[in-house]
């Protein structure tokens, strides 16, 4: 960038104060509409090369400026230009304008998402959470994943990808000072890297030595909310384009005796039911959503909050009601506002990823809360499956594919949403489908609901080469099941040899998991209404009997590790994206909660989870992260000690993501999960046809695995599989039964095993 180009950056970057004074906010009387927005009363369902971006994508660096200090409030043009300096939407601004009208911006095609080209990039993934990875003392996290010898660890064995988790600044901004994050960094403020886990150059030098080792780099966005930042401030001061950003009205000063007081030291407090209503009803929000993710009684009752008055740039003091899904310091975008703020402000934080940072993709963080709706009278407001989340996530994940890059979703819908949103918006889904299955299928040594999710998902259209296949990441282990709790609750399957409806279902399967995993295990905890809070081995260590941490001895740990493993081979063994976490490569257990009582006191237990990790042991002295996160007890050790150790997790895992790599079963189709003989096995039909469905002679493949720690013996057999033919055991080569006439053969297994079989075609004399 020649100095012209960067001074024209920085002029961009300036605001206007000559504009300050003469940009006011004007009243308009708004006619009341006299007929109400509904919709059906049914719940609708929401609807292999590089990918990384040219280094030619890679613009300048943001310029940002300091000023002194004075009056925080609306009425200091000093403050609110320091504010505007610092927001996303300025920021997003400035860097869509490097982007518009390059010829590089018509390269890629953009319409259709595309899961097989994804996967054929980078299809295993490290998944890392900034704030628990314990480092050398003084270096950073980036600097950290920037490591040689830690991407030598992942090449030898087998993963291709890493998926930074959000290290941009988070939390919000009090006067002239920032606040930390009350998500886990999920409540952006800033296109600006976080201090606390490096900067930009050292972001840039991971995807440069991910690239040198063959793999790429995996960024989030977050298009649903953001924390109560530049952006969230300037909107509350009625500044410019800022409150179309968000969900939020304005009430009327003679309305305020409806809002509660905000205490003195908070800036907002959230709504009880009763006020929700009353607002309601006098037009002034949508009122109740259709559930109140996160609730708690007394902290958050609905899913919106009121601020304390507010002065703004045009000297009136107002009062705002506003939106927000998830805690109260996350504020919902507005997808639909006229200004289209918020939709450019998502894209502008996309684009600094993919083409200043050098990332190949973006997780879209709770991408299924981008379009909400008043309701028929009587039903709660339309905020799930709505059309404009699905026109949202088509319009962001076609500016991804635009410049080259993929993204994937967390979206814990029905398997309907998964489908219809991945469709047109992004490529690959987080496996919000069968997760809980697989757990389920441990807790028990019975994998029929694993079974009824896995032919329910291919009834539906949602295919397993379309998801993400994870172990433990950041959140808890999601027991909402919100396919069978929602829009089947009333359908019947059938299951424990009878017939039940969704409902019942998600009942069940939510209380064996508390009580095997809650109740017999004091070191896992419930997580509000969603789920677990637990790692994988805690999880494992529970289905085991181990009823407290101190039980957990390092006997124990064989096993812990073979189970661990069959879920890993559960998890790559099938089509799809597999993605594994610190905590699982190292074996952490949770933390005692007492260790972190400050974090969990309101209720977010799922800090236990998140302890600190070495991978490296490049400080076997620290007791917590830089952040501060407590060391988690490990049971494998550290990757360079488990490369030494044939027997350790990570030497199992490379054997297992061998056979996946030098199979393709990566970009397989599922064909069939057919019923089996013992309840703890499954069995998994793929074939091997790169996704040309068309391939007829494409090789069987079939996956076999015992979720007991008991030796079984059970029957193979699906109407896929060709009489006479054989199945070979892909580790060994070795011939491990013949298919008969009725399409089937039994083998053995032993305690938590799993195997990779090949069919091969039968012989002439066959």
């Amino acid at each position: 960038m020649d100095d012209a180009d960067e001074r024209s950056m920085a002029d961009d970057a300036v605001v206007d104060a000559d504009h300050f004074d003469a940009e006011r906010v004007e009243a308009d009387d708004v006619a009341e509409a006299t007929t109400e927005i509904s919709y059906d009363e049914q719940r609708y369902p929401a609807r292999p090369r590089r990918l990384r971006p040219r280094d030619q994508f890679r613009g300048g660096t943001l310029r940002r400026f300091l000023t002194d200090p004075r009056n925080a409030n609306g009425g200091n043009p000093s403050y609110v230009e320091w504010l505007v300096r610092q927001s996303m939407l300025k920021d997003a601004d400035v860097l869509s304008r490097q982007l518009s009208g390059q010829p590089s911006m018509w390269r890629n095609p953009y319409a259709r998402p595309d899961a097989r080209r994804a996967i054929e990039s980078t299809d295993v993934w490290f998944t890392a959470y900034p704030i628990s990875l314990i480092t050398r003392p003084g270096e950073s996290f980036l600097e950290a994943l920037g490591d040689e010898a830690l991407w030598e660890a992942f090449e030898w064995v087998g993963i291709n990808g890493i998926h930074t988790g959000p290290v941009k600044r988070a939390g919000g901004i009090t006067g002239w000072q920032e606040t930390p994050s009350v998500d886990g960094h999920f409540d952006r403020i800033s296109t600006q890297i976080d201090p606390e886990f490096g900067d930009e150059n050292a972001f840039r030098r991971v995807a440069d030595v991910a690239e040198s080792h063959g793999g790429s780099v995996i960024d989030d966005i977050v298009p649903g909310h953001t924390g109560k930042g530049a952006d969230f401030r300037l909107a509350e001061m009625a500044y410019k384009d800022y409150p179309g950003i968000y969900h939020m009205v304005e009430i009327p000063r003679e309305d305020w005796d409806l809002l509660p007081e905000v205490p003195a030291g908070r800036d907002s407090v959230n709504l009880d039911s009763e006020t929700e209503r009353e607002l309601s009803a006098r037009g002034y929000i949508i009122g109740e959503l259709q559930r109140v993710i996160f609730y708690t009684p007394g902290v958050k009752e609905t899913n919106w909050s009121t601020t304390a008055p507010v002065v703004g740039t045009d000297g009136l003091e107002r009062r705002w009601v506003y939106l927000h899904y998830f805690k109260e310091g996350q504020p919902s975008i507005n997808w639909l506002d006229p200004t289209f703020a918020g939709m450019r402000l998502v894209i502008g934080d996309a684009l600094h990823s993919l083409g200043d940072l050098g990332t190949s993709a973006l997780r879209l963080d709770a991408n299924g809360f981008l379009g909400v709706e008043k309701s028929a009278e009587g039903l709660p407001a339309w905020s799930e499956g709505h059309p404009l989340s699905h026109a949202a996530n088509h319009i962001i994940a076609g500016m991804v594919r635009k410049v080259g890059g993929f993204t994937f979703q967390e979206l814990n819908l029905t398997m309907e949403d998964i489908r219809d949103t991945g469709a047109v918006g992004a490529d690959l889904s987080y496996d919000f489908v069968t997760r809980p299955g697989y757990h389920h299928a441990l807790a028990t040594a019975n994998t029929e609901f694993l079974r009824l999710a896995l032919n329910t998902a291919l009834e539906t259209g949602v295919e397993p080469v379309q998801l993400v296949h994870g172990l433990q990441n950041h959140d808890e282990l999601t027991y909402e099941l919100v396919h069978w709790a929602t829009t089947h609750r009333d359908t019947l399957y059938p299951f424990r040899h009878e017939e039940y409806s969704g409902g019942e279902i998600a009942e069940m399967v939510r209380a064996d998991l508390t009580e095997k995993l809650t109740v017999e295990a004091d070191y896992n905890l419930v997580f509000t209404q969603n789920g677990i809070a637990c790692t994988s081995a805690s999880l494992i260590a529970a289905t085991q009997g181990k009823a407290t941490l101190d039980d957990i001895t390092e006997a124990d740990i064989p096993a812990i590790r073979d189970a661990h493993l069959l879920l890993a081979k559960y998890n790559s063994w099938q089509p799809g994206v597999f993605a594994l976490s610190g905590w699982d490569l190292t074996g952490s257990l949770t933390l005692p909660a007492d260790d972190v009582r400050h974090l969990i006191s309101s209720g977010d237990t799922r800090w236990i989870e998140r302890g600190g990790h070495d991978l490296l042991d490049v400080a076997p002295e620290a007791s917590s992260s830089m952040s501060g996160i407590p060391r988690a007890r490990s049971l494998y050790g550290s990757l360079g000690t488990q490369q030494n150790d044939p027997e350790s997790f990570l030497s199992g895992l490379r054997e297992v993501l061998r056979i996946r790599s030098e199979n393709g079963i990566a970009v397989a189709s599922q064909v069939d999960i057919p019923q089996v003989g013992h309840p703890s096995m499954l069995v998994m039909v793929h074939r091997l046809d790169g996704g040309d469905r068309r391939d007829d002679t494409a090789p069987l493949q079939i996956t076999v695995l015992n979720f007991s720690n008991e030796t079984i013996e059970g029957t193979v057999r699906s109407e896929w599989l060709v009489p006479q033919s054989t199945a070979v055991d892909a580790s060994t080569g070795e011939t491990v039964g013949r298919v008969d006439e009725l399409q089937s053969f039994s083998l053995e297994l032993g305690p938590y095993a799993g195997l990779f079989l090949l069919l091969e075609a039968p012989t002439v004399e066959d």
